[in-house]
């Protein structure tokens, strides 16, 4: 055997005997050392930024304190609208009617006479709306909580400053 196929062959049994003793090639140092690091450092990112270490940092919880302002709680204040009776638009030549009795919850005794000076001004406000609706606006829960919501709009631009808080429905009959 020459000189040349010898060496090789030393440093080939170098090489095996260097990984079975546990030498480290570019993959187990990816695996062994620079993922965990990595994986640790994106873990301690997430739970710094969580607020979760904000007690282990001695970080002090900010805690804003809120003015609660009382409003002094009165007997409830109501107010009847007359009743009124509305022709609903409909595709057929069957003319639908809405017979409605609403009355409003007002905030203070003091709205009364501002409603009753506007009060032209939210039936009217009522009327035009209520004649657009078509009966199956009205149908279910969902289709009264809406007209409700749409009446209390209504009303409260109407009768500023005034506040009405709800609209409460005494009787509401659809034909």
């Amino acid at each position: 055997m020459s000189d040349q196929a010898v060496s090789e062959d030393v440093g080939e049994e170098f090489e095996v005997e260097a990984r079975q003793k546990g030498g480290m090639n570019g993959k187990k140092l990816v695996l062994f050392i620079v993922l965990p690091i990595l994986l640790l450092g994106i873990g301690g990112a997430g739970v710094y930024f969580s607020g979760l270490a904000d007690s282990f940092l001695g970080k002090e919880e900010e805690v804003a304190e809120e003015v609660v302002e009382e409003i002094p709680v009165g007997p409830a204040v109501f107010y009847d609208l007359p009743e009124m009776l509305i022709n609903l638009t409909s595709g057929g030549r069957r003319a639908n009617f809405l017979k409605i009795s609403v009355s409003l919850e007002l905030e203070s005794e003091a709205d009364v006479a501002t409603i009753e000076a506007v009060l032209p001004r939210i039936r009217d406000n009522f009327q035009v709306y209520l004649r657009e609706l078509r009966i199956e606006d009205l149908q279910g829960s969902a289709g009264l909580q809406r007209l409700r919501e749409e009446l209390l709009l209504r009303v409260n631009a109407a009768a500023r400053p005034a506040v009405i808080q709800d609209v409460l429905f005494k009787e509401m009959l659809v034909q």
